[in-house]
């Protein structure tokens, strides 16, 4: 069977969030490696970082049922072991950052970023890939419990993953389960509605309109921006001198 064509307009929002994601992130370093006086912890730089990762993650939910389309069929054992690898695959990515963080700034290590939720949540995702409705109920409980939880902290550092942070927990990255999971599994209801069985439900340009080749670039390549764009930031802040 052929391979189905990308839907251009999906790689041009992620490419949209990959440039906010870069734009934060300069700012974020030059917030904790300099001494101008940049907040990203409120204001407008928490909202964009909020908003990047939201749509980072609707699009993780919506991608998957594009991909489940295309192999929608077989049998469920095959079906599963797909999804297992490709979390575990994720997952061990996140890992990476970990021990980079560890090696590099120890005093905010990122023991369950977004790489780890992504990881986690592609395998958990599975259930609710052909259950439109109840992946959006699961996953509004899901945001309204993170939301609730948010600000808590406990006695313990086992469930930090889930949504539970020990007391004095600081890291750069953290995305627990509650409630970003939960933009997963709306992005997984939206990708069944908007891309019911992998094709639009809607009228839209068959083909990618030029002015936005660039960010459909950026989005074909999320992951690997995402591992480079941090040492290429600090390599040209320190080239101008501003760390």
């Amino acid at each position: 069977m052929a391979r189905e064509r990308r839907h251009w307009e999906i790689d041009a929002v992620r490419g949209a969030a990959v440039i906010s994601m870069i734009a934060f992130h300069f700012a974020f370093d030059l917030s904790y490696f300099s001494s101008l006086p940049i907040n990203v912890d409120s204001g407008f730089w928490l909202l964009l970082a909020r908003l990047t990762a939201a749509t980072f993650l609707l699009l993780v939910g919506l991608s998957l049922t594009l991909s489940y389309s295309r192999v929608r069929g077989r049998s469920g054992k095959m079906i599963w072991l797909k999804y297992i690898r490709r979390g575990i695959k994720i997952f061990s990515y996140g890992m990476l950052i970990t021990l980079a963080t560890w090696l590099l700034v120890p005093e905010g290590t990122i023991l369950f970023g977004v790489l780890h939720l992504i990881g986690l949540s592609i395998i958990l995702s599975r259930p609710f890939l052909d259950r439109k409705r109840l992946s959006l109920a699961a996953g509004l409980v899901i945001i309204l419990s993170g939301l609730w939880l948010q600000g808590m902290r406990f006695p313990f550092p086992w469930l930090l993953w889930l949504g539970l942070p020990p007391y004095s927990f600081y890291t750069f990255d953290y995305f627990p389960l509650f409630p970003w999971f939960g933009l997963v599994l709306v992005g997984i209801f939206l990708g069944n509605t908007l891309y019911p069985s992998g094709r639009r439900k809607f009228s839209f340009a068959m083909r990618r309109p030029r002015p936005f080749s660039p960010l459909c670039f950026l989005g074909r390549n999320s992951l690997i921006i995402y591992f480079l764009h941090q040492p290429l930031l600090i390599a040209t802040l320190l080239l101008l001198g501003l760390l």
